[in-house]
């Protein structure tokens, strides 16, 4: 039997593998992803281009080890940060075993849905296709009958094949272990790529970092979410703090690309600022377990979403 990364004996027949989903702006991506890793990974909101890195989910099963990398959703770009996005996207897509198709019950499919699957059907080698019919608590038995219809019909329409069809809720658990399962019977034979316990290789700056993003992105609604994103500046454990009561220091940067956003950040008499303080810290000591002293600052960075330079240095 071939060895894991800790020294333990792998057991016969263990499968390991990368999964993505794919879908529109609100098909339940993220949402997804959380609920099959167990804890959130991933922020989730009905704006499009909501995710901006492609984090990687890890699902440790006794018999797989299932690496779900959530992707930037692939989109018509008007900048040079959005056409980097979707070379993220492509490049995810290539190196994955499976791919989940996220197709909304309580949407009809359309011509986004359409165009989705058909770049995949274009790619040189086409990953095993899951069509996940998701959010499946919001509809009846017949409107889901039409819709799992609809989605076999996008067979014969774009020449693809689906390996299976399984409808899902994360809301309500339902069908997400037969997802997981059909998901991990397509996995090639393998030990595990990361060590048992963890949920993500993404380093705690990038999570706080895309927590707090979110935050922004749920006070401020429709008004500025392309142009905000967030980078951590200083992040550590307080020094001379007793073991038992410990105190993380996080220190952040709110990102936006003229003065006015400055302000609908603020809100009035700084009521939005303490709003989104409020909310990250409340997400940051839930996800690390730990109090936090979060210190959140507001920068202008002129067309950073335009500006290699500013990209290169924000990450993208």
């Amino acid at each position: 039997m071939p060895g894991s990364l800790d020294g333990t004996e792998t057991p016969e027949g263990f499968k390991s593998g990368f999964a993505c989903f794919v879908g529109r702006p609100n098909a339940g991506k993220s949402t997804l992803t959380n609920a099959l890793v167990g804890t959130k990974i991933a922020i989730a909101s009905a704006k499009p281009q909501t995710t901006r890195h492609a984090i990687r989910g890890i699902v440790n099963r006794p018999d797989a080890q299932l690496v779900l990398i959530d992707t930037p959703g692939l989109h018509r770009p008007r900048t040079l940060l959005g056409e980097r996005l979707n070379d993220v996207v492509r490049a995810t897509w290539s190196e994955v075993d499976t791919v989940g198709v996220c197709l909304p019950a309580d949407q009809k499919i359309g011509p986004g849905d359409t165009y989705l699957v058909g770049e995949l059907a274009k790619l040189p080698r086409v990953p095993a296709l899951v069509a996940v019919a998701t959010k499946s608590d919001l509809v009846g038995p017949t409107r889901m009958a039409q819709h799992l219809m609809a989605i076999q019909a996008l067979e014969e329409t774009l020449g693809i094949t689906w390996t299976h069809i399984v409808p899902v809720s994360s809301v309500t658990d339902d069908q997400l272990d037969v997802l997981a399962d059909t998901l991990v019977s397509l996995l090639p034979d393998g030990p595990p790529l990361y060590p048992g316990g963890e949920v993500t290789d993404e380093p705690e700056e990038t999570l706080v970092a895309e927590l707090i993003r979110e935050s922004v992105l749920e006070t401020v609604r429709d008004e500025l979410p392309h142009s905000i994103t967030v980078a951590i500046e200083e992040m550590g454990l307080r020094e001379g703090r007793p073991a038992d009561k410990p105190l993380l220091d996080v220190y952040a940067s709110m990102i936006v690309e003229r003065d006015s956003q400055k302000g609908i950040i603020i809100g009035h008499r700084g009521e939005r600022l303490r709003d989104i303080g409020e909310k990250s810290r409340r997400q940051i000591e839930a996800l690390l377990g730990t109090p936090v002293y979060l210190d959140l600052r507001i920068k202008v960075l002129k067309e950073w979403q335009r500006n290699p330079k500013h990209l290169n240095r924000l990450g993208f």
